[in-house]
């Protein structure tokens, strides 16, 4: 191929729904191709698996780094799959505990602008160009959602479960938040803001559950998800 022919190729543009090289009725196959793949691999699962998600900023020396990684690994052992969204961060420690625990280590990547390289701790790779294909892997397959300090990605995932469980849409399932300090202020928050302006019920807290402690997580959903 020319050089010349090279700069003639179009690449999809980053803004991946706004615009596309090709149109949006053939992009339909792509997702549909994406939620087939994701269907079948996850649905040949034959253990119950837990969410883990949280900030891929997070280093390894961070407190929750070690947290996640050692819950992760008690889960495993305890016959849970663990589901993560494949990058680095808290992600990827979760995936190490499971897998260094002998567990099953799934990692659900998704195509960035500035490419997420999947961690090295996944033995179930599955990847993904639209996050709302990814979230549904994520909400169909998920037993329990365990939410680590995070940012904008994590809060989406967050808000989103307690969504569809509050508007009945999903059987309900386990919402944990790890860090009584991270999370406490947005807790205050809610109940200043959403439940004084009754823009939710005070019922719809107890779908959130706050802990602190490893054993404390892996007790309480070993109650609530059966192995």
């Amino acid at each position: 191929m020319q050089k010349n022919d090279r700069r003639r190729i179009k690449r999809e543009p980053k803004y991946c729904l706004d615009n596309s090289v090709v149109g949006d009725s053939w992009r339909m196959f792509r997702i549909m191709s994406e939620f087939v793949e994701g269907f079948d691999a996850l649905s040949a699962l034959d253990v119950p698996v837990v969410t883990i998600y949280g900030s891929a900023r997070t280093t390894t020396d961070n407190p929750y780094y070690k947290l996640a990684e050692e819950l992760a690994g008690k889960l495993a052992q305890a016959g849970y799959g663990i589901i993560t969204g494949g990058g680095p961060g808290i992600m990827e420690a979760a995936n190490k505990g499971a897998f260094e625990a002998g567990g099953i280590s799934i990692g659900l990547n998704i195509h960035l602008p500035h490419e997420q390289t999947p961690n090295a701790y996944i033995n179930f790779p599955l990847h993904f160009k639209y996050f709302f294909v990814r979230k549904v892997m994520f909400m169909k397959y998920s037993m329990a959602f365990i939410c680590m300090p995070g940012g904008f990605g994590s809060l989406d995932e967050l808000f989103e479960s307690l969504t569809l469980i509050q508007t009945q849409s999903v059987k309900p399932f386990p919402v944990i938040l790890i860090g009584s300090d991270f999370w406490g202020g947005l807790l205050e928050w809610i109940k200043d803001k959403f439940i004084t302006n009754g823009t939710i019920s005070k019922d719809n807290l107890l779908l959130i559950d706050v802990m602190d402690d490893v054993d404390s997580v892996v007790s309480y959903i070993k109650k609530t998800v059966v192995v």
